[in-house]
């Protein structure tokens, strides 16, 4: 098995990504990967300390079969950065995993990685392989398939990141004729819709909301691991994009995962966890504690 190359993107947070490639650096399979770090560069002169502060970090970079770290002279953006980057790589290697500055991994990683993009590498309904795993309680399969795509620790192939399209407004209306509007949102559950109506007049720049209505759309499947093997520490209000919340908050799980082929099709088990999950995220929690109250009540 070749190790696919890894693809990290990375901005103004040192410490992120200190946490990022120390966690990286823990797999077994990082001494046969290659590394290509995308720093991009300052926004204004307020950023530019801080970027310098990554690069310094990057000048040091052990670890790796290979390191590669390309300097942004302007400020690309998280989403131009990725969708340049990763077309990039993987048209030249035919796979590649993807991270952001701000994912710390399990030891298994990499293992869970190159092993599903070698077992699934020639099915063509399979858009990609995850890493990340919402907090379910309840217990799921070692491995399960959904709909679409997704972002945090994420692997794929140049067959399927062709299908890619950049234009949200072609996707959105696509959703729409289709009638795939309401299981997009998982029956109401999720605001996939609203960002991406957002995306397209400019209040976000999401590409992955892009990328999971691209694969979507393409009726592709995506790979999940059972218990998350990433974590995202991103959500104390340090980044672009994320606000502080522990919603998402998992602890990457310690042991590998057993890796068989299953059927090529979404888990009606999965998704009926992730709509039960997105409801009780978005529901105000004094809300939750009277429905349980109630329910109770009635018993």
């Amino acid at each position: 098995m070749q190790c696919a190359p890894i693809c990290l993107f990375t901005y103004n947070r040192a410490r992120h990504a200190q946490q990022t490639l120390i966690a990286l650096q823990k797999n077994e399979l990082a001494k046969e990967s290659d590394l290509y770090i995308f720093s991009d560069g300052p926004k204004n002169q307020e950023n530019e300390v801080q970027v310098q502060e990554v690069r310094n970090l990057l000048e040091h970079i052990e670890g790796f079969k290979t390191v590669t770290v390309i300097h942004q002279e302007k400020n690309r953006g998280l989403a131009n950065s990725i969708i340049e980057g990763v077309s990039q790589i993987v048209n030249q290697f035919g796979k590649v995993i993807v991270m952001e500055d701000d994912l710390v991994v399990s030891p298994y990683f990499l293992k869970y990685m190159n092993e599903a993009l070698e077992m699934y590498a020639q099915d063509d309904c399979v858009a990609s392989i995850h890493g990340y795993a919402y907090p379910i309680k309840e217990e799921m399969p070692t491995t399960y398939f959904m709909k679409g795509a997704d972002c945090w620790g994420w692997a794929t192939w140049e067959r399927a990141w062709k299908f890619f399209e950049k234009d949200g407004t072609k996707l959105l209306a696509m959703l729409q004729s289709k009638g795939l509007a309401y299981e997009f949102d998982f029956h109401g559950t999720q605001p996939n819709i609203e960002m991406l109506k957002n995306q397209i007049v400019g209040k976000n720049n999401s590409w992955a909301i892009r990328w999971h209505a691209s694969a979507f759309l393409q009726n592709m499947l995506t790979l999940y691991p059972g218990k998350s093997l990433v974590r995202n520490i991103g959500f104390d209000n340090s980044g672009e994009h994320c606000a502080v919340t522990s919603i998402f908050d998992v602890t990457p799980n310690d042991k590998p995962v057993a890796l068989f082929r299953i059927p090529l099709e979404e888990s009606k088990k999965a998704f009926k966890s992730y709509v039960k999950f997105f409801k009780n995220a978005r529901e105000p929690i004094y809300r939750r504690i009277l429905r349980k109250a109630k329910a109770l009540l009635s018993a």
